[in-house]
């Protein structure tokens, strides 16, 4: 499978990323491994998660998914296989920060939980857009002189604060962030496309954004507001997508999909990965990831591109 460059990080990863903030949660530990084993198994090589993962359930303090993957990473000796991305920036109890001394601690808790001496992608979470662009990037400088962490990344920031943290970085001679990992699918295209796209690609920066199947609604399996009540924990985020533009994109991705014999969730990925560098998909059962693994085989005709961003644009 061929790789993609990550950057100018020196880091290449397949075009897919395992999202993993379902382990220790609804994914229990033998699972997950079976789970990561198909992945890597399947010729992908790059996992997501952060330090927060799972700290939205009741009873959990964070960490959980980290520690899940760090007793995989331990059991199945394959650590060198993977490309480790895991973040920091989100509250684990005392508010957001990017402040030096927090994400130093936190980088240890993190390589800690996950059994390993280094940290491939380590990625601001969210901003806490008070800390100076210069000190969370002297930060990861730091790490990576230290071989704790071997590149640094960004998620939710603003446009104005990602053009600041990369001017900081030229300005001090330091390491810059590498990857952004925004929100982008074929449903949601206007924020990153606007904002963020002529940057990463005037930068070079990759590209792994998350809800690469809008939270489930490009899988083609939420098409009424019924349908999404059924999925609780995901319904909020569903009823967004369910007005006409919503149903347009389904009409178009099952049109693209009955050319191909494809599932829509393949469809919809196979877009998206022939923009971004590698969307980042998440799993609860093998099955599931088998599935979303054949996205990559999906190749796309002009005729297919133009039909989904019609319905899309």
């Amino acid at each position: 499978m061929q790789l993609r460059p990550l950057g100018r990080s020196g880091l290449s990863v397949a075009p897919l990323m395992l999202g993993t903030n379902v382990f220790g949660w609804n994914v229990d530990e033998p699972t997950a491994f079976a789970i990561l084993d198909a992945f890597v198994d399947a010729g992908f090589n790059a996992i997501d998660t952060a330090n927060t993962y799972s700290r939205w359930v009741p009873g959990h303090s964070g960490g959980e998914s980290e520690t899940v993957i760090g007793k995989w990473l331990k059991k199945s000796g394959k650590r060198d296989k993977v490309v480790l991305a895991t973040k920091v920036g989100e509250d684990m109890g005392e508010g957001r920060s990017l402040r030096k001394d927090y994400i130093a601690r936190e980088c240890e808790a993190s390589l800690k939980r996950l059994q390993t001496d280094r940290i491939d992608l380590y990625q601001t979470h969210f901003d806490d857009e008070v800390t100076p662009p210069e000190e969370t990037m002297a930060a990861y400088a730091q790490l990576i002189v230290q071989g704790k962490i071997r590149a640094a990344g960004v998620s939710n920031v603003s446009p104005k604060r990602l053009r600041a943290s990369l001017e900081a970085s030229q300005r001090l001679g330091i390491p810059r962030y590498e990857a952004l990992q925004p929100l982008y699918n074929l449903s949601d295209r206007k924020e990153f496309e606007t904002g963020y796209e002529a940057l990463c690609r005037e930068q070079q920066i990759g590209v792994i954004p998350y809800y690469g199947l809008a939270a489930g609604f490009l899988t083609g399996k939420y098409r009424l507001p019924e349908h999404a009540d059924k999925n609780p924990a995901r319904a909020g985020r569903l009823k967004k997508y369910l007005d006409a533009r919503g149903s347009r994109i389904l009409q178009a991705v099952d049109q693209v999909a009955a050319r191909h014999s494809a599932k829509p969730a393949q469809v919809s990925l196979a877009w998206l990965i022939g923009r971004v560098t590698a969307p980042i998909v998440s799993a609860t059962n093998v099955q599931q990831l088998l599935e979303l693994a054949q996205a990559p085989s999906v190749k796309l005709s002009d005729e297919d591109l133009a039909l989904l961003d019609k319905a899309s644009g």
